[in-house]
């Protein structure tokens, strides 16, 4: 133990008389252990922004979608399927469930005469489910059933087309038709991206299911239920067959996935993700390695002399091998720790984490494994590169120090 508190403080000694050398060599790792940080941790904020995507399509992982439909193609009564669901469902307590009617066309009063828009006829859950985002506003609460002037969420481009009139004064859209009258904008949802002009209704379903005796002959509805992954491959086939129970014959009812992780090659393409970042930081670290272990053969070279000199007062060729060994491995990992702290101090910044990807939501925290794995890379490359110079260490013998 002694020897080894005495190698180290030969180590510390070095570092404090080699500052220049020693500073040149820590900015590169620490520069290569930072960037190899920074890519494990970036890795982790896109894997959460590619699911926040895929979410919003298809829901969020287990998302069940259950649809009915007939085997000769009439209109099945929406009404009694939906009473159905409704009692199998509260058997099972799920705690977000939604019903989705698509195919319904509203005639929209605009600025210029009548258009025909789509809509989606959908229950305050959708949201939820499929962490719907709005550019301004807010979603459906399960209380806007009962107001007077029921509440939609229109898209930006059909937003613009009405006068852009900001939320703080109520703008109201007027439909015609069977569900016809004056409806509150309360929320205004972003274009999907570049040269997105789709104008689009959302309309809570028991709002508008009150003004209308049936759903238009095109239209259709499916429901979602968002129950996790822990109990979908459980729940879903009884789901399946307490629906089916009893069904009008000629009638078929579906329950499958729609979400992302049920999805073929969804773990293969994370996977590959993992292998790509991973195989970068690998080069970025061997990169700093090799810088590193090359400034420290360089510095080994001016180093003859001293290291004779003390050959010649006694110390053992252990004590100079652990102290040309633990110089490289102390640097180093002050180093790492250092480009650690300041990818840490950036990543934290929600500014920088929402530019870099933009509509992400539930922004997790700083992944310790990234930190963790710089450290290591630290101590590793520390190692590797002392271990080389320290060898060379070993072969300086007491002659070599008068030849120098």
């Amino acid at each position: 133990m002694t020897g080894f508190l005495g190698a180290l403080s030969d180590a510390w000694a070095e570092i404090r008389v080699h500052k220049l050398r020693v500073l040149l060599s820590l900015i590169g790792i620490a520069v290569s252990v930072g960037a190899l940080t920074a890519v494990v941790a970036i890795s982790e904020y896109q894997r959460q922004f590619q699911a926040e995507q895929s979410d919003r399509w298809g829901g969020r992982a287990a998302t069940v979608v259950v649809s009915v439909s007939s085997d000769d193609g009439t209109p099945v009564d929406a009404d009694e399927f939906d009473a159905r669901f409704s009692r199998v469902s509260e058997r099972f307590g799920f705690s977000h469930t939604a019903r989705i009617a698509q195919g319904v066309l509203l005639d929209v009063q605009l600025p210029d005469g009548i258009a025909q828009v789509p809509a989606r006829v959908i229950d305050p859950a959708f949201s939820q489910i499929h962490r719907e985002r709005l550019l301004e506003g807010r979603w459906f609460l399960d209380s806007d059933v009962e107001a007077m002037a029921p509440p939609v969420v229109i898209t930006e481009p059909l937003w613009e087309r009405l006068g852009r009139v900001p939320l703080t004064q109520h703008p109201t859209v007027t439909l015609s038709g069977p569900a016809g009258g004056t409806y509150q904008v309360v929320g205004i949802t972003p274009r999907q991206g570049f040269g997105d002009e789709e104008l689009r209704v959302d309309l809570l379903y028991d709002a508008y299911r009150a003004r209308v005796d049936a759903l238009p002959a095109d239209a259709w509805t499916q429901y979602e239920i968002w129950m996790g992954t822990g109990q979908v491959d459980q729940i879903a086939p009884v789901l399946a067959m307490d629906l089916r129970a009893g069904l009008p014959e000629g009638q078929t009812v579906t329950v499958n996935r729609s979400d992302w992780a049920a999805q073929p090659g969804a773990l293969d393409a994370q996977a590959t993700f993992e292998m790509v970042t991973g195989g970068i930081a690998a080069l970025i670290l061997a990169l700093g390695a090799l810088s590193l272990i090359n400034i420290q053969l360089v510095a080994m070279r001016q180093r003859v002399r001293e290291i004779g000199v003390r050959r010649a007062f006694g110390a053992s060729s252990g004590r100079v091998f652990f102290a040309v060994f633990l110089e490289s491995l102390v640097a180093t990992t002050v180093a790492g720790v250092i480009g650690i702290a300041i990818v840490v101090a950036v990543l934290r910044s929600e500014w920088i984490i929402t530019s870099m990807f933009y509509g992400i939501q539930d922004i997790p925290p700083f992944p310790m494994r990234a930190a963790l794995i710089g450290l290591l890379a630290s101590v590793i490359v520390g190692a590797v590169s002392g271990f080389i110079p320290a060898l060379v260490a070993l072969r300086v013998k007491v002659i070599d120090a008068i030849r120098f």
